[in-house]
């Protein structure tokens, strides 16, 4: 590969991206890849790692291999990428998703020199006919993204990745990108090793993503918190992370029910539904999508808003993947989490009949998320220690619920001094829980099983319980006072610091831990109030976001391909009307403003003609509030097949008021399922009889499908069954 100067570099970027310099380390990344080196990126999610990979592609001579791990995934890069480009050759996908005509056409492309970025799935990697056909071409660099999936450590591990680099070695000797948002050092090495990559360049941004806020809740009337949250946020996208697909239908559903745009995604719906549902969410045609926890990296959408754990994640590296969907264009991020004890005593019992070292793997990941919900430490600075990363809670500026809201303090220093010399007794051989037990005086089965319980020091902390000791070791930990030996499943060792801190004991300020299991509502209210610093012309901001929504139907694209958000709001502070200064933009490239420039520039110069525009003003996001609890308990409810009387005895009211709300529910765009109640009255021929009859009727009315029928259907029976054919052909 030829040498590149900064200067030529920078010019690449404006002429392809439209952006005027690059971010963190991009450049750097960029010149080491052009430069035929192996190169290791780890950086946080919005960091700009995808730019480290496709700028390099399309300067290169040849096509760049980029390995994804999800079909969805790919479409969306692939996409992302065409629409910077004058040509859609410039990008394609090889999958299962592809018929051969597809296939033919992708392969034609890449050996026609057209083609810069081939994005490709590890099982396709592994077919001989590709390996072949791969082999036959010029390959710039291969590049693999999420590489976390490579290892065992890692939240995501997928088993085909640990053949990548035999079948690299297969096709072609070009240098290799490696790209990971979360990557702990144990997980860092496990990707280089397997790579065979040990010499590689290493770039390691930070991580920590200030513009995002975290928080976490108990789970105390979490559907009601999460409608009332989102209610503060009006027409901003959002994620919702549950644990299960039933939980995720559900709370699709209650969303729905409380006027809130919704759909869910999970891999029990089929191919259609997802791939619908996705580009709802990313079009703009629906604001919240509500997926389960192993989904995610699917969703490649910059303006997300809030991300929502209605259920905690299995590990810590999870949860940073999945918090950093939001706010990847710089702007507001909340992440909301509610953590109770129970979410991880389940997601426990999924570790059972495992193999052992995975258990272990599991329990250790596990003890990390839990450490971090119950922490009262900056969370901020909690989680970019366990990436191994230092930090001045003073930064954090509030933008943390354990920032905004201290917790109370107490001197500590003889409980850390007890907990370190505690670490020595048992020889540095223990896990936290462990040392807890001992320093509590618990009887424990392992503990008399070690004769440990003779020691002087066992109970002697018998004054505090074990959640206090939990609380002391984590403070020692994130005070790099204590580390924990990874090979190990979580022993705690003494790092130096902890040594000199026993040689000379200094003042220690501990936080009291929260108590999530004693928590109340009024205990933990939450906070849900955000803000937009962004000064624009509102009135013209809201007439490109429409352009851009009837622009982006016309086209089929996604509303934020065409134009994202600071590209708008960046319109409607510099006012562009021609497309020199349309190029100038943010995020406004040559291409982009060949392709779609010409209607923006036309708008804005008639509202620059049209007005007398002094002073942009400021962008204002109003919150409405609305509850309908009724609708919620009858979903849930009839989700457990309970009896319309019954429900209606439970709320006070009769069947008639019940059948009314569920008439209402089904109205709104959502599915529900009373076939239970209906087969209890009614044998299977009458009911395909009615339902034959709202299938061809011109009108749903009542009035006249019990003329039709000449009376031999009772109200109630007709309006169950207009319900049933409403709820399954409508909607």
């Amino acid at each position: 590969m030829e040498l590149v100067s900064k200067e030529e570099l920078n010019r690449a970027l404006k002429k392809y991206f439209g952006f005027d310099g690059f971010k963190g380390f991009q450049d750097k990344i960029i010149l080491n890849v052009l430069s035929g080196n192996n190169t290791f990126v780890i950086m946080p999610t919005g960091g700009g790692k995808s730019m480290c990979y496709q700028l390099p592609a399309l300067m290169s001579e040849g096509t760049a291999i980029i390995v994804s791990p999800l079909i969805a995934l790919m479409k969306n890069q692939v996409d992302a990428i065409r629409n910077v480009s004058e040509s859609d050759d410039v990008a394609h996908f090889l999958n299962s998703s592809l018929n051969k005509t597809e296939i033919k056409k992708v392969k034609e492309d890449v050996v026609n020199g057209k083609t810069k970025l081939l994005y490709v799935a590890p099982e396709s990697l592994t077919k001989q006919e590709n390996i072949d056909f791969l082999t036959s071409v010029e390959i710039s660099f291969f590049a693999i993204d999420e590489a976390h999936c490579i290892s065992e450590w890692g939240h995501d591990f997928r088993p085909e990745y640990r053949r990548l680099r035999e079948i690299f070695a297969a096709i072609s000797n070009v240098p290799i990108i490696a790209l990971t948002a979360t990557a702990t050092p144990k997980v860092q090495y496990d990707i280089q090793k397997n790579l065979n990559m040990l010499d590689a360049t290493i770039f390691k941004a930070s991580f920590n993503r200030d513009n995002l806020f975290y928080e976490v809740l108990p789970k105390i009337e979490v559907e009601k918190r999460i409608i009332q949250f989102i209610k503060t946020k009006p027409n901003q996208s959002g994620i919702i992370y549950c644990l299960s697909r039933k939980k995720v239908e559900e709370i699709a559903e209650i969303l729905q029910v409380n006027g809130i745009n919704a759909l869910p995604y999970h891999a029990g719906l089929d191919a259609n539904s997802r791939a619908r549902h996705q580009d709802m969410f990313l079009m703009e045609d629906v604001d919240v999508i509500v997926a389960t926890i192993a989904f995610g990296m699917g969703i490649d959408k910059p303006d997300v808003r809030f991300v929502i754990h209605h259920d905690i994640p299995k590990s810590l590296e999870s949860y940073y993947q999945e918090t950093g969907r939001a706010g990847r264009d710089g702007g507001v991020g909340h992440c909301l989490t509610f953590y109770s004890y129970k979410d991880i005593e389940k997601l426990e019992k999924f570790l059972h009949g495992k193999p052992i070292a995975e258990q272990e793997i599991g329990k250790q990941l596990l003890h990390e998320i839990v450490s971090y919900a119950e922490t009262s430490v900056c969370r901020r600075k909690y989680i970019l220690h366990y990436f191994g990363e230092s930090f001045d809670e003073k930064r954090c500026d509030k933008h943390c619920d354990n920032c905004k809201n201290p917790r109370e303090q107490i001197e500590g220093k003889d409980e850390v001094l007890m907990f370190l010399e505690a670490v020595k007794a048992l020889k540095q051989q223990q896990k936290a829980k462990y040392v807890c037990n001992f320093l509590s005086g618990i009887q424990a089965s392992d503990i008399i099983a070690y004769k440990h319980d003779i020691l002087p020091l066992f109970g002697k902390g018998s004054a505090h319980d074990v959640g206090f000791w939990n609380a002391v070791s984590r403070q020692c930990l994130v005070s790099n006072l204590l580390t924990k030996e990874i090979e190990t499943y979580g022993t705690l060792k003494l790092t130096e610091e902890g040594k000199a801190f026993m040689k000379n004991p200094v003042s220690f300020m501990l936080l009291k831990e929260h108590n999530y299991a004693a928590e109340s509502e009024e205990d933990f209210m939450m906070n849900s109030k955000g803000s937009n610093n962004m000064v624009s012309d509102e009135n013209l901001y809201k007439l490109l976001l429409d352009l851009r929504k009837k622009l982006s139907q016309q086209k089929n694209v996604p509303p934020f391909v065409i134009f994202q958000e600071p590209s708008l709001l960046d319109m409607a502070i510099q006012y562009p009307i021609n497309k020199e200064e349309l190029a100038n933009i943010v995020g406004v490239g040559q291409g982009k403003a060949a392709r779609y420039g010409v209607p923006f520039l036309e708008l804005i110069k008639t509202y620059v003609d049209e007005n007398d525009i002094d002073r942009p003003q400021d962008f204002v996001v109003k919150s409405l509030i609305n509850k309908s609890g009724l609708k919620v308990h009858i979903i849930k409810n009839v989700d457990i097949k309970m009896p319309l009387d019954a429900i209606a005895n439970s709320h006070g009211k009769e069947v008639d008021e019940i059948i009314n709300e569920i008439e209402a529910i089904v109205a709104s765009g959502t599915k529900i399922n009373i076939d239970y109640y209906i087969n209890d009255m009614m044998d299977e021929d009458e009911q395909e009889e009615i339902y034959e009859y709202f299938r061809e009727a011109e009108t749903d009315n009542l009035k006249e499908a019990f003329e039709e029928f000449d009376g031999d259907y009772d109200e109630e029976q007709l309006r169950l069954m207009r319900i049933k054919f409403m709820s399954e052909m409508a909607n």
